[in-house]
């Protein structure tokens, strides 16, 4: 067993360590157009140009809220987190006045049901099969699998697979754990992250397997109910999500590489994750599946 250092692809060790995220919510109309809210942008405004569905506003979809990500406990309260203050950047350097932001599920999301947008920006991991519905942008970051127990668990390395696991519908970490972990209990699907992590708590499920970001973030607001004791390194990147063939792709991750070369999202993530996480993700142990 060794410990793990998540990594961001443009990230230091020290930055990296505060990686990741997906958070519940509901399919609602709920939006609101907004500036850049409480987010320093950097860079050049207008260098870049997007067609955007609606002229001087980058029209968003995403699973809100998510703590360190999207901070806020409603839509029109969120003005900053890693996301956010990507997109605020993506605008800022687009010369784009407004961020329209929608709340819908991530099922919705990722099965593309989430109705007509420019992009979405929701810690969604590449995989092959989104590609054949999606174009996605150069990954931002990456990450990897948090195991979450009751508190005093006692599951270990060796015994994972013979528990009750639970994940949210939807995520690879739905796809990690059917493939590759296999575990001898059928899986228990939850429609979001506040559902999965409340079946651990009450006992429902022995652990659940999610975005150690996400993980991380709902045992530190647990109150000690919940815990991460391992991590599982699963390869995930994450990059923006765009429609099929959108003339926006190949833009949006040439401001995606700018803004990892300059620094940016280094300094993102210094900012809003390590208070959102209470804790060195490092210090979590990688468990293998094997």
């Amino acid at each position: 067993m060794k410990n793990h250092v998540l990594t961001s692809l443009a990230l230091t060790a020290t930055a990296a360590a505060l990686l990741t995220g997906c958070s519940a919510a509901s399919d609602t109309a709920e939006s609101k157009a907004k500036p850049y809210g409480d987010c320093e942008v950097t860079g050049t405004a207008g260098e870049f140009s997007l067609d955007t569905l609606t002229e001087g506003t980058l029209t968003v979809k995403a699973d809100l809220p998510s703590k360190g990500w999207y901070n806020g406990d409603t839509v029109e309260s969120i003005t900053d987190g890693v996301d956010y203050c990507i997109l605020a950047n993506i605008a800022y350097r687009s010369g784009i006045e407004n961020i329209d932001l929608k709340n819908a599920s991530f099922d919705g999301l990722i099965a593309g049901k989430a109705g007509d947008m420019d992009l979405t920006l929701n810690q969604i991991t590449i995989t092959d099969e989104r590609r054949k519905i999606f174009d996605f942008s150069e990954p931002y970051f990456s990450s990897t699998a948090g195991i979450v127990v009751p508190q005093g668990s006692t599951i270990t390395e060796d015994t994972i697979a013979e528990a009750k696991i639970g994940v949210k519908q939807g995520t690879t970490e739905q796809i990690f754990v059917d493939e590759v972990l296999k575990p001898t209990q059928q899986v228990s699907v939850f429609p979001g992250d506040a559902e999965l992590d409340a079946a651990v708590a009450a006992g429902q499920i022995d652990a659940a397997v999610q975005d150690l970001s996400v993980a991380l973030g709902a045992a530190n607001a647990s109150n000690g109910r919940i815990e991460v004791i391992g991590q599982f390194d699963s390869g995930q990147q994450m990059g923006v999500l765009l429609p099929k063939d959108s003339p926006n792709t190949a833009v949006i991750s040439d401001i995606i590489i700018q803004m990892r070369e300059d620094g940016t999202i280094d300094a993102l993530a210094s900012k809003y994750l390590s208070a959102a996480y209470g804790t060195d993700p490092t210090d979590i142990p990688v468990w293998s599946t094997k």
